[in-house]
């Protein structure tokens, strides 16, 4: 791993002592079924078992421990597509802060109401996340709140890398991790922790075809706009934002593929989730489970999927498990 990278082994391993007691080191479970599929074993890193429902707790709360008390006293902001707001609510809270989420008009309604359960001060503005961003910059430059952003940036990236050390050290013999791809902190942070200890595993970011801005950035050799489309996977919508200055340069040196999904794919995953293993996940968490489906992954030994989210429109679970999703079409539209 290259050692200009802005996020360290070290630095990830610091954010594990720092959120110790936190967040929850959550269970990885073998799953028979997508092994027979597969052909090698494959693992379930249970995620979304964590407190708030997704991996965003662990970026969150090394962030807002990482602030000052004078820093923290000032209030945090950050644009969201729900899951970093509600963990960044939940972790302001926890520490005595206040925080402040701007989202688009695409987050869907139970992920807003649940972080306004939590006390946050919610703002809703425009119809992506860069949009919201802006939001979030005014009340950085004239309020003096300070920025928590979702992805870009190294104690956030550091937190998420937490996660990539719990999967290595419960199975060090882990050929391939499939890791959901948004703004890229979780690919970034696991990847990170992954290669820091054991180079020859390959990290497989995963996002679907809809607005897949990372996937498009790297494909560009810089971080590029592309339009947010609505999804089954809606928390890996948004930008990477035109100066990122960390998880775009740590996807590009660390990721060893970046494989996208259709609507069909994703909700397929969600499918076998419930079905199979029992499990309720929203899109983005089923990413993983959905490119095993599609026959997309090929590894030479055992490979852990992360199922990063459970924060899903109830209504919309039922429709994808009933195979009533007539309305997303082929492609999604």
């Amino acid at each position: 791993m290259a050692s200009t990278l802005p996020v360290s082994l070290e630095g990830i391993r610091a954010a594990a002592r720092r959120i110790s007691g936190r967040v929850i080191e959550t269970p990885m479970m073998q799953s028979p079924s997508l092994g027979d599929f597969a052909g090698v074993p494959v693992h379930l890193k249970l995620e979304h078992h964590q407190t708030t429902g997704s991996f965003k707790l662990r970026g969150a709360t090394n962030a807002v421990l990482s602030l000052s008390p004078a820093e923290r006293s000032r209030g945090v902001v950050a644009a969201s597509t729900g899951n970093h707001g509600r963990a960044l609510a939940y972790a302001a809270k926890a520490e005595g802060a206040v925080a402040t989420i701007c989202m688009s008009q695409l987050v869907p309604e139970n992920k807003i109401s649940e972080i306004r359960r939590l006390g946050a001060d919610i703002r809703i503005v425009g119809l992506s996340q860069d949009e919201a961003q802006l939001e979030v910059d005014r009340l950085v430059g004239e309020e003096g709140l300070v920025m928590v952003p979702p992805f870009d940036h190294p104690a956030v990236v550091a937190g998420q890398g937490t996660l990539g050390l719990e999967i290595i050290d419960a199975l060090p013999e882990a050929a391939t991790v499939l890791v959901p791809l948004s703004g890229g902190g979780l690919a970034a942070g696991v990847a990170a922790a992954i290669k820091g200890v054991s180079p020859k595993t390959k990290v497989i970011g995963l996002t679907m075809e809809r607005g897949a801005a990372m996937k498009a950035s790297l494909d560009a050799g810089r971080p590029v706009q592309v339009e947010e489309r609505p999804s089954l996977a809606d928390s890996l919508g948004g930008g990477i934002g035109l100066d990122n200055r960390v998880s775009f340069a740590m996807c590009r040196a660390l990721l060893d593929d970046v494989i996208l999904l259709t609507e069909a794919e994703i909700a397929a995953g969600m499918r076998h989730a419930y079905s199979c293993e029992r499990e309720i996940v929203e899109g983005a968490g089923a990413v993983g489970i959905a490119a095993l489906l599609a026959g997309k992954i090929c590894s030479g030994g055992p490979v852990v999927a992360i199922l990063s989210g459970r924060n899903v429109d109830m209504e919309q679970h039922r429709r994808v498990i009933n195979g009533e999703a007539a309305m997303f079409g082929e492609d999604g539209s």
